[in-house]
């Protein structure tokens, strides 16, 4: 008989224990936006919702980015940067291929040996990005892992596109996910459907680019079939999670969806029959839609302006590009 193979063990429970945020001094309004598409601030407001949006500058990376918002978690988690085991960097706007966005996140903060990777689940990447870490924490393949949620959408964006130019944002959210004694982190409720696979998509790929000469691949999206999946087919997704979790819509704390369009979390609340003390994130008011970023970044501007406590239940729910989707109810840090 073979020798028998030791079985890593992990922590009983874990849960966020810090968030953070980065957002970009840039602030970019309806009205600049309007200067290069055929719209007006009020038609853009009533579509989606959006005042403004932050973009970050020229010069300004994924990676740097990154950076700030793990190291406000990290900060609040009153960890260092070598405790990190682990770092996700959820994106789908790191320009490069390989190496990952991620890698360089850790040498930059001082996370020496974290392990590293990148997710690409577009809008969904930061849910996802806590369902890995909640599963390696309490597996035993790390300790402490900082998910990013991290998109320079601006790189991305044609600004001549009136379905798309007033949607996007730049911007970077964080969470620490450690140890805990007590479940802080459900089980997830996740999945595909690549039927809709191009709803979100590219113009055309890299190897396009290269062998016929296309313009940059900025992003397009059919704006009303992604309107009509993410009103009817995920308020049911949210509703499973509630029910995995072993909770109801009156036990929670706050509803933190994807920022993709105030109509869509409108919806979203009715359909969940969501109690009127329950606070819903409305962040896309001034962010806009940041993709991967959207959930940290309403989660921290939650919690610091009080609108939820620490310690509260959220429900998070995100979705996107593929078209794909995550939801899991999560303990505050």
């Amino acid at each position: 008989m073979s020798a028998a193979l030791t079985a890593p063990q992990g922590a009983a429970h874990a849960r966020i224990l810090g968030v953070g945020g980065y957002r970009p001094s840039r602030v970019v309004t309806n009205a600049e936006i309007c200067e290069r598409i055929d719209s007006s601030d009020e038609w853009i407001r009533e579509r989606s919702g959006i005042e403004s949006r932050r973009w970050a500058a020229p010069d300004e990376t994924v990676i740097d980015m990154s950076l700030a918002a793990a190291g406000k978690a990290i900060a609040q988690a009153g960890l260092q940067p070598e405790q990190v085991s682990a770092i996700i960097v959820a994106t789908v706007t790191h320009p490069l291929q390989t190496p990952s966005a991620a890698a360089a996140v850790a040498h930059r903060l001082g996370a020496t040996d974290a392990a590293a990777f990148d997710v690409s689940a577009a809008c969904a990447g930061f849910c996802y990005g806590v369902a890995m870490a909640n599963d390696m924490v309490r597996g035993g393949s790390a300790e402490h892992v900082v998910v990013i949620g991290c998109e320079k959408l601006s790189d991305f964006t044609d600004s001549y596109d009136r379905t798309t130019a007033f949607i996007f944002g730049d911007g970077a959210g964080a969470v620490v996910i450690g140890p805990s004694d007590e479940p802080g982190i459900s089980a997830t409720v996740w999945g595909s459907d690549g039927s809709q696979y191009d709803a979100i998509t590219q113009r055309a790929s890299w190897i396009d680019v290269r062998d016929h000469n296309v313009e940059f691949p900025t992003l397009t999206m059919q704006g009303q079939k992604v309107f009509r999946w993410a009103v009817w087919q995920m308020a049911p997704v949210a509703k499973r999670a509630l029910e995995v979790a072993g909770i109801t819509a009156d036990d929670l704390d706050a509803f933190i969806p994807h920022q993709a369009n105030m109509r869509i979390v409108d919806a979203m609340v009715k359909t969940l029959k969501l109690p009127e003390h329950v606070p819903v994130a409305r962040d896309i008011r001034e962010t806009g839609n940041t993709s991967a970023a959207s959930i940290p970044l309403a989660m921290e501007r939650m919690l610091e302006a009080g609108e939820v406590k620490s310690g509260g239940l959220a429900l998070l729910i995100g979705f996107g590009a593929g078209l794909v989707y995550a939801a899991q109810v999560v303990r505050l840090p």
